[in-house]
């Protein structure tokens, strides 16, 4: 059997913010759980958290 890899955790959202979200998942033609872990890992890269971070990201330089 395969170790999984992703943690899960439940997250509360009102109502109006989760219907923002489905909409824009459906938009992107993903799911809700997919868009959140695409603005999570966008926000980590935007604010140079992520592991992933280019150094053209952290210095604004492009290549």
């Amino acid at each position: 059997m395969a170790k999984q890899t992703n943690k899960g955790f439940s997250l509360r959202l009102d109502p109006e913010t989760m219907e923002q979200v489905e909409k824009w998942a459906s938009d992107e033609f993903r799911s809700v759980n997919g868009q959140l872990q695409w603005i999570i890992a966008d926000s980590l890269r935007r604010h140079r958290r992520s592991k992933n971070s280019s150094n053209s990201e952290k210095t604004g330089i492009s290549q």
